[in-house]
């Protein structure tokens, strides 16, 4: 079969696959061998502390052992907070000199993930609640706008309530829900493809994800009007979450189960030679990176990460290898982007800022420190304040930077930064909220999402 089109123009970028995380493996869950892994992993990072200003959970580990004297002294049971400081952002990776395959096989995110599937009892009901993105979708979507009333913050009625009873702080932003899912909204309203644009012929499934799909479609139609533009057709295929919930409090097992499943849905269309994107930089981490983790012997896994792109990859795909069509046009400001952790994580570039650039007299400042947002992490009361510390780097320079737009890759880890922005006094940060990078280029499209 020949080569679809984002392996043709990409295929060069695609980074080397992460080591399996063992987790059918006895030991795993095995306290001992856990305590083991932790220590070992513990020494190595602590000689070498390039990620101590990553997040929070080196600088408690990197305390532990100051203050225990050694790695060997600190309690078992003090490393649980280590991993309860980790947003899984999965920027430590990428940067670690001793990540596989060097001989010390620091792999820190998988050591976390295993940390927490140990420690998986112990999630409370609310928290498992927030995670189950499909069936909060459905059901608070049938009921949007009492929802959003409900989740909107200087609710002082419910938010204290969310707070007291579900351990979400009151002050949280929280993503709203629509009506009309994305999906609903993609069969109503199809844009038309362009016949003679330079990518006529390409066609792509857009995996929705379950934010887009649910919380912000906007997203979905931006990117499905610019693929349109450029001559590719696409079809919306949702079949459920991808995970990543499930991942944050270890649930390896049903991170498998949606593997599998959402493979089994896209295997099809690759089969018939339609590449897939992803719009969110987290889901598309997952299927080609934490999915063939957890499941290496799963063949349809393996094919599915080959022919995932994230939609700046895509997009740039196109225009290295057939250029983008014609009727860019300048925004009306420039453009403060956050590179989301899991884009960075990817290890395929700066993707979103090269499209941008692409964008006729564009100046875009690239902000490349972690947001501090976590996913579901990152709303719960013991986090939010960690978060915000995390995030106070790169919140502070979007603030200080003026830029008449905001954007990330993350669509929660914008919401945080604008936040963080408004929490300073920040007269001087015009942007008040945050946009998707495919937004903006619809929007220079003169695409109307």
């Amino acid at each position: 079969m020949a080569e679809s089109g984002t392996q043709a123009a990409l295929g060069e970028d695609r980074p080397a696959p992460r080591p399996p995380i063992d987790w059918e493996a006895p030991e795993f869950l095995d306290a001992g061998a856990l305590d083991d892994e932790l220590r070992r992993v513990a020494s190595v990072c602590h000689t070498c502390r390039r990620c101590e200003d990553l997040c929070e959970s080196f600088p408690r580990l990197f305390d532990l052992i100051d203050s225990a004297g050694s790695v060997e002294a600190v309690k078992s049971a003090d490393f649980e907070s280590v991993g309860a400081a980790c947003t899984l952002c999965d920027m430590c990776y990428p940067v670690c000199p001793y990540a596989p395959p060097h001989v010390h096989a620091v792999d820190f995110p998988a050591l976390m993930i295993r940390q927490r599937a140990h420690s998986k009892g112990k999630v409370g009901l609310f928290e498992r609640a927030l995670g189950s993105t499909d069936r909060n979708g459905r059901l608070f979507g049938a009921i949007a706008p009492l929802a959003n009333w409900a989740a909107r913050r200087g609710n002082r009625l419910t938010r204290s309530l969310m707070e007291a009873f579900a351990g979400i702080h009151r002050d949280a932003a929280l993503p709203r829900f629509h009506a009309r899912s994305f999906s609903r909204q993609a069969v109503a309203r199809p844009p038309a493809v362009a016949a003679n644009a330079p990518a006529a012929g390409r066609k792509a499934v857009l995996y929705a994800t379950c934010f887009v799909e649910y919380n912000n479609p906007g997203i979905g139609r931006a990117a499905q009007g610019v693929l349109a533009k450029n001559g590719v057709e696409t079809e919306i295929v949702y079949d459920t979450c991808c995970g990543m919930p499930q991942l944050e409090r270890g649930d390896i097992a049903e991170v498998c189960r949606r593997a599998r499943r959402v493979a089994k849905a896209l295997i099809p269309w690759i089969d018939r030679g339609w590449d897939v994107i992803a719009p969110v930089p987290s889901c598309a981490l997952m299927m080609k990176t934490t999915w063939p983790q957890c499941l290496p012997d799963d063949p349809a896994v393996a094919r599915l990460a080959e022919h995932t792109s994230d939609i700046s990859e895509y997009v740039v795909g196109i225009a290295r290898s057939e250029g983008l069509a014609d009727g860019l046009a300048p925004l009306d400001g420039d453009v403060a982007l956050h590179q989301a952790c899991h884009a960075r994580a990817q290890d395929i570039g700066a993707k979103a800022a090269v499209m941008l650039r692409m964008i006729p007299k564009s100046n875009v400042l690239m902000m490349q420190r972690c947001a501090g947002h976590g996913g579901t992490w990152g709303v719960m009361k013991r986090n939010f304040e960690i978060g915000m510390k995390v995030g106070e780097p790169v919140i502070q320079q979007a603030a200080e930077s003026g830029r008449a737009y905001l954007a990330s890759e993350c669509p929660l880890a914008g919401d945080h930064i604008v936040q963080g922005m408004e929490r300073l006094d920040a007269g001087r940060a015009r942007a008040k909220r945050a946009h998707h990078p495919i937004e903006l280029l619809a929007k220079s499209y003169g695409i109307d999402a």
